[in-house]
């Protein structure tokens, strides 16, 4: 096991103040933004990801003309969102239903058979939806699909153990790998409120449990943002994601082209993925439990 190098991390030195708009590169890239792709059917590990140019070189080559045609207000990075793998929430969701989930189960930690609340674990089908997602990434790699240069994360259990067991012997935990361990960022937990599932570890038993990630400045202990008497709508959560985009474009809006983040890797939620999707104007695609959506997001600074 190679000693772990913490990085100080610019994300944590740069304003969250609302400096840019965001939007999509638009159609052309993936065939998720396309609006005739049927996202209750397509899979993304069977198409190279949704890519539909020719090749990644191609699309490589394409997104680099992006960048340097942009003017001194604009920037592009390629995302990768993920979904967690399956949760035992998710589970209970199949079993009762989403209004019923919604309306009694949801509030509660469990049903005597089945824990989901706080924090909930990946069931066994979620782990093997990870490792698939790492047999995925596996079989991208010799078609030359762009590594990922940077991972955040959720604080959530299910999502930090997808993304390792997504990435681990790939990116992370390699020797000699000069990629910074993944940051986990409060603001990019799900939905947020009244939901048991919904309801983070404290930062101790995290860094205890998943050694090789970094926690953002100022993450704290204890969960001190969810309530069991509110539920975050859709738009409040938009403002945790625009502030997480903002932060992202910050970092290095002022460095040199060659020398900004062009491939970014993002695990989280689905209420989460909406909302970054919502923020840059794609069209709206859900994702079944593991799954991944490759955005280009435009930003522009504001006059």
């Amino acid at each position: 096991m190679h000693d772990l190098i913490v990085p100080e991390y610019r994300y944590n030195k740069v304003s969250s103040e609302q400096a840019f708009e965001f939007s999509s590169a638009g159609e052309g890239f993936f065939a998720q933004d396309d609006p005739k792709t049927d996202d209750n059917a397509y899979d993304e590990k069977k198409h190279d990801f949704g890519l539909i140019k020719d090749s990644w070189e191609t699309l490589m080559k394409d997104f680099e003309q992006l960048r340097k045609e942009a003017d001194t207000n604009t920037r592009y990075k390629l995302l990768f969102l993920g979904r967690h793998g399956q949760g035992y929430h998710n589970l209970a969701i199949l079993k009762y239903g989403q209004e019923a989930w919604d309306e009694k189960w949801s509030k509660l930690n469990g049903d005597g058979e089945t824990v989901w609340g706080p924090d909930p674990e990946l069931t066994g089908l979620g782990v093997q939806q990870a490792k698939d997602n790492n047999t995925a990434w596996k079989e991208q790699l010799p078609k030359g699909i762009p590594k990922p240069e940077i991972f955040y994360v959720s604080p959530f259990i299910r999502a930090i153990d997808t993304m390792q067991y997504t990435f681990d012997d790939i990116f992370l935990n390699v020797g000699n790998s000069r990629v910074s361990p993944p940051l986990v960022v409060e603001d990019l937990r799900e939905d947020n409120g009244e939901h048991t599932c919904d309801s983070r570890s404290k930062k101790s038993q995290l860094a205890a449990r998943f050694p090789r990630v970094v926690f953002e400045d100022g993450f704290p202990e204890d969960d001190e943002t969810w309530r069991p008497d509110w539920r975050e709508s859709f738009e409040e959560h938009k403002v945790r994601t625009r502030r997480f985009l903002n932060k992202l474009f910050a970092l290095d809006w002022d460095e040199p082209l060659e020398k900004q983040a062009k491939y970014v890797s993002v695990t989280s939620h689905s209420g989460t993925i909406a909302t970054f999707l919502g923020c840059i104007g794609h069209r709206e695609f859900s994702l079944g439990t593991g799954g991944m959506i490759p955005v280009i997001v435009k930003a522009t600074k504001r006059s």
